[in-house]
């Protein structure tokens, strides 16, 4: 589990990808497309950069194409299950021995045919962040695959049930090729100074008349193609609020579905929304996936249906009992809803006013001068005055992460903006002076009598700030 910088995520310079599409399977979102005219149905290549969401034993499909059925053109395609990523064909499949498990990070797949290779061997090759995997092929020398063909194709779906098996996660750069078996540096390269693998610019290659490019970066046609041959995907329960500037050149925090001590708590809408259990689980914490030492943070969050005993904050320890709530340690500091009240080691120092549902309170971490600041709906509380903590070094895991919890048996729904993708609507537009994120309230605030700048919690603010 990654919680600082994962290791193939570019923090800075280089070519940049502007935004991802975040799908969520519990409100079945995928994007299809149907081919007037079928293209070359034995060569071709899907590339896309997830970040996973959720673990687990649910199916999520990347691509597929064809129908449901056991004729010649039933479903092929990539899906992720038990951590694992299959090859499959209805009626046949395998999977790669290696487990994709971090949630945290982004990969990159690259799916690359050709059933005229004479050996089996080389008609399916897979990439992931660059490394070949031959997979046992599941189509005969010179067959004509689903893919390419005139039914439908889908993008974070399974084409046999449009209705289940959906991705849980981010996708960036999903790109198409009509013709050509490609490997994965078409698509990105190993940055020079960090090694890390990279995304390249696309847009020069040669698509084929089937080819796509979704770059996602039009949020009014989020299935747009910008190929140019305007194969554009039919968009399903995706909306605006699903466009993300978290990419794989600029990662964000998410909540972090791993370290998370109630496994009845849910999370969704790409690890932005946490709900507690209402009957056996409260007390829950649900934290962020990065952990910072150093620098300024911010993050907003929005309780949608009851405030009773929320809390939110930071955290320097993980959750390891069921009373170990939110502010009930000396190195973890929440905002309570009930007083408005800061909790640190059990006890309640008065700070500012009560919140009530759907107030966005925003959470301002200075690790530079060890203070927490909270604003109830942009209004900075207890007259800018910032709350003491205890420096980062001087606490056992050395970091701090941004938090959210409850401190009864009622159900709390967090919708939290750690600046990337948002779990609520944002109205506003706030940016960081770097340009990074997207908040309802601006990050810059007065405290302590000083102007002080703070940033959202992303690899390229963390290569400069962090």
């Amino acid at each position: 589990m990654s919680l600082i910088i994962p290791a193939n995520t570019l923090a800075s310079g280089g070519y940049a990808v502007d935004n991802s599409l975040r799908f969520n399977s519990g409100s079945s979102d995928y994007l299809n497309k149907t081919f007037g005219s079928a293209g070359n149905r034995k060569t071709w290549t899907w590339s896309a950069w997830i970040k996973r969401s959720a673990l687990g034993s649910s199916v999520n499909y990347l691509f597929s194409a064809g129908t449901d059925g056991n004729g010649a053109d039933r479903r092929y395609g990539f899906y992720l299950y038990n951590d694992l990523l299959y090859q499959d064909r209805y009626g046949g499949g395998n999977a790669l021995t290696q487990v994709f498990r971090d949630i945290s990070a982004w990969y990159h797949i690259v799916i690359s045919v050709d059933t005229t290779q004479a050996t089996a061997s080389n008609r399916t090759k897979v990439y992931i962040n660059n490394t070949l995997y031959n997979l046992t092929t599941l189509f005969n020398q010179n067959e004509d695959t689903p893919v390419n063909s005139t039914l439908i194709h889908a993008v974070g779906g399974g084409t046999d049930n449009l209705a289940a098996n959906h991705f849980n996660g981010y996708m960036s750069e999903v790109t198409f090729i009509d013709g050509q078996q490609l490997d994965a540096t078409s698509f990105g390269e190993f940055d020079e100074d960090s090694g890390i693998w990279k995304p390249i610019d696309v847009s020069g290659l040669t698509f084929g008349n089937n080819g796509f490019y979704l770059d996602f970066e039009n949020s009014g046609a989020l299935g747009a193609d910008v190929s140019g041959n305007s194969n554009n995907f039919t968009v399903n329960n995706l909306t605006a609020i699903d466009q993300s500037t978290d990419t794989c050149t600029n990662n964000f925090a998410t909540l972090n579905p791993l370290n998370n001590y109630w496994s009845q708590a849910t999370f969704s809408e790409g690890n932005s929304v946490y709900t507690s259990n209402n009957t056996t689980d409260y007390y829950g914490v649900a934290q962020s996936t990065i952990g910072v030492s150093s620098g300024k943070w911010y993050f907003e969050a929005k309780n949608s249906t009851n405030t009773d005993q929320g809390i939110l904050g930071i955290t320097s320890r993980n959750k390891t009992s069921r009373p170990s709530w939110l502010g009930s340690t000396t190195q973890a500091y929440g905002y309570y809803s009930t007083g408005g009240t800061i909790r640190s080691n059990s006890q309640d120092t008065s700070y500012g006013a009560s919140y009530t549902a759907n107030d966005i309170i925003g959470i301002y971490l200075d690790l530079d001068n060890n203070k927490m600041y909270v604003s109830d709906n942009g209004a900075l509380q207890n007259s800018g005055t910032g709350h003491s903590i205890t420096a980062a070094a001087s606490t056992d895991s050395g970091f701090y992460h941004l938090a959210v919890g409850d401190n009864s048996d009622n159900t709390q729904v967090w919708q939290c903006n750690f600046g990337g993708t948002s779990g609520f609507t944002v109205s506003s537009g706030n940016t960081d002076d770097n340009g990074y994120g997207n908040f309802e309230y601006s990050p810059n605030i007065t405290g302590d009598g000083v102007a002080k700048k703070f940033y959202a919690l992303c690899t390229k603010n963390l290569a400069e700030y962090g």
